[in-house]
């Protein structure tokens, strides 16, 4: 659904970046707020108001997407959907090393590797760019802190996603006021169709966050790193062959570079999880051994 969603934003137009991103902080308010209603799930609010730390975490989370939001919806409409996938490619890099500098997970060899072509690569678009990458990589880290203070709220999806579009309403819905007042908005003034567009921001953004809210609290941060491949990729293509946008020499080659990393990330980790399943069949083994071993001592005895 990420991958896909470049498709939408233009359609929004001639709405601005920040008219878009109000409306989508209203509307994913109303989506999630009617599946709440008709799911009748509302316990964990009370829960939730007597923790000042996971009001104060939620708020960061708030801030840390509408920044996200708000710039992946302008480099979309911009004409850089290939820089906003790059973002999302060095996503699982910056989740990995939020991992090590944070939680204090450690990381085998071929992950540092992985880690250090990474930074190789954003030092080649710097280079390719004339300046830092910035889209890409303020997507990466806003989102990779997304990720990581979604893990220590440890709150479901829906109602996670509930707690940050309340924290985002009001200043959403002053400026959508004050907005239409000046004459600017586009709501109800560019017709039914453009209006049924902002209104569907809600469900745009509700449904893949509600499905990332309930997985960041299930799944390791790393392997959560891991499975944001496919969103970029599509991105990407897009990028490519969609909006026909620009890919010279050099920003193939740092696109080249992540590829290289995400590849020695996705190696090592296939490598990991079947070394663990190996070592997890040769305990069950040992452990049923042992037990046929302390049935026949104990037969034996009583013999």
């Amino acid at each position: 659904m990420w991958g896909l969603v470049p498709l939408f934003w233009p359609l929004l137009k001639p709405a601005g970046a920040l008219e878009i991103l109000a409306h989508r902080m209203v509307w994913s308010l109303a989506v999630v707020g009617i599946a709440l209603l008709v799911m009748r799930r509302w316990a964990w609010l009370g829960a939730l108001l007597r923790q000042p730390r996971k009001l104060a975490l939620i708020s960061v989370a708030a801030a840390v997407i509408t920044v996200n939001w708000g710039v992946y919806i302008w480099a979309v409409n911009s004409e850089h959907v290939v820089e906003a996938s790059l973002g999302y490619f060095i996503n699982p890099l910056v989740t990995i090393a939020m991992g090590v500098l944070l939680l204090k997970e450690r990381l085998r060899p071929l992950q540092w590797t992985a880690v250090g072509v990474g930074f190789s690569a954003v030092l080649v678009l710097t280079i390719g760019y004339g300046r830092p990458p910035w889209i890409s990589l303020t997507l990466a880290f806003s989102f990779a802190t997304y990720g990581l203070v979604k893990k220590k709220v440890n709150l479901g999806g829906i109602e996670s996603l509930a707690a940050e579009t309340a924290i985002q309403f009001l200043p959403a819905l002053a400026y959508l006021l004050w907005l239409g007042s000046s004459g600017g908005a586009t709501f109800g003034t560019e017709g039914a169709g453009h209006a049924t567009l902002l209104a569907a921001t809600g469900v745009v953004t509700a449904l893949p966050l509600v499905c990332f809210g309930a997985a960041a609290i299930r799944v390791p941060l790393s392997t959560l790193g891991l499975l944001q491949y496919l969103a970029p990729v599509f991105q990407f293509l897009l990028g490519i062959l969609y909006f026909h946008e620009a890919m010279p020499p050099e920003r193939w080659a740092g696109f080249a570079l992540v590829w290289l990393a995400l590849s020695l990330l996705t190696f090592d980790a296939l490598r990991t999880a079947r070394r663990a399943a190996r070592a997890l069949r040769a305990g069950a083994v040992a452990g049923a051994a042992a037990g046929v071993r302390g049935t026949t001592t104990a037969v034996d005895a009583k013999s």
